[in-house]
């Protein structure tokens, strides 16, 4: 079907004649002389090829003609004027979509409060909110999948993201129950060296494997893992079992399991990170105005 090549001052003069019903009032309204106004309806009438007005003394009416046209030229400017709005929105970044990953253990600290304060902010954007391990979420950053990464243990050197500190957290030595160690208050980490370990793959979180096996290094051993599980909600989970132990977030400590044993370390200086990472030169507005909601201090966590 052949485009209809429409000026839109064209309807617009149009639907507010249609309104007005009078070439002087519908003139005024449109802050223009009669003249141009009538000129304009006339253009249109030779495009449609019929009358759209009856001209009378004193009067203007509709034509059958003109009576069909009005309800598309009315949702034709008001499409127009939805669009409009909405891409001004978009561009000032008070609308638009983001896409956000998240560590599931991030979801027991930061990521509430997060998306909470966002939304306030920002009611009329749409988020997409994924949940993914680490090193998934870096990938996705640079494929331009998600916009977003709240992640534990970010990478040292990333030339094309930023990183910025939002918590930190100790680590909890995490025991089945009836776990000897669960008698203590407290647990040195070399107790732990002659028990079998569950953690988490080393590929879904580099950094944080990495710096869970330096731990145990420093105390004079190399962590025998028995079990490894993606997430920590399985790692506690399997610890229940009496599969192992493991050290985890002390975060971790909200899922609360029944025959589990949260422990602190002693003493417990390491601490691990939760950071929120983006592209650093992300052309998306609602990028920036998240990271605006965000402190770039590293409070403590449990």
């Amino acid at each position: 079907m052949e485009r209809p090549d429409i000026p839109l001052p064209q309807l617009h003069a149009f639907v507010v004649l249609a309104d007005e019903l009078h070439f002087g009032h519908a003139a005024a309204r449109l802050g223009i002389a009669q003249p141009p106004l009538s000129q304009q309806i006339r253009r249109l009438e030779d495009k449609v090829g019929h009358a759209l007005f009856r001209r009378e003394p004193g009067r203007v009416t509709l034509t059958p003609a003109g009576r069909e046209l009005l309800p598309a030229a009315r949702r034709v400017l008001g499409e127009l004027a939805d669009g409009l709005a909405a891409a001004r929105a978009v561009g000032s970044g008070r609308a638009g979509r983001l896409r956000i990953g998240f560590s599931a253990s991030v979801a027991l600290t930061v990521l509430p409060g997060l998306l909470r304060t966002f939304r306030e902010r920002f009611p009329d954007a749409e988020l997409d909110i994924r949940e993914m391990t680490t090193a998934p979420q870096i990938a996705a950053l640079h494929d331009k999948t998600i916009d977003i990464g709240l992640l534990r243990e970010p990478p040292a050197t990333e030339e094309e993201l930023g990183f910025r500190t939002v918590l930190t957290e100790p680590f909890v030595a995490v025991l089945p129950a009836a776990h000897p160690l669960a008698a203590q208050r407290s647990v040195r980490l070399d107790q732990l060296a002659d028990s079998p370990f569950v953690l988490p793959p080393h590929d879904v979180g580099p950094q944080l494997h990495d710096q869970i096996t330096g731990l145990c290094a420093a105390a004079g051993f190399t962590p025998r893992i028995a079990q490894r599980a993606v997430e920590w909600q399985t790692v506690c989970a399997l610890v229940e079992t009496g599969l192992g132990v493991s050290l985890a977030p002390a975060s971790i400590r909200r899922l609360r399991l029944r025959n589990v044993a949260f422990r602190r370390l002693a003493p417990g200086t390491a601490r691990t990170r939760v950071a929120v990472a983006w592209r650093k030169h992300d052309p998306n507005p609602l990028v920036a105005h998240l990271l605006t909601t965000v402190s770039p201090d590293a409070p403590d966590g449990p």
